[in-house]
């Protein structure tokens, strides 16, 4: 794996034990969001309305 593939875009406090993470894979530009609450957490892709990956463009590699 590539050494810094991941960027983390936004990271927002959802309540006192709780964060959600917008990291964007450099390679794909695919966004994923990481909630993590105390031990336990998930990550999933993030998707638009028509049900496809949102892709950030700019500034990575395609």
């Amino acid at each position: 794996m590539a050494k810094d593939r991941f960027d983390i875009k936004e990271k927002e406090g959802v309540s006192f034990a709780t964060n959600a993470i917008v990291i964007i894979d450099k390679e794909t530009g695919v966004n994923y969001l990481y909630v993590h609450r105390g031990d336990g957490g998930g990550l999933t892709p993030l998707i638009d309305a028509d049900g496809k990956p949102i892709v950030t463009k700019d500034g990575y590699k395609k």
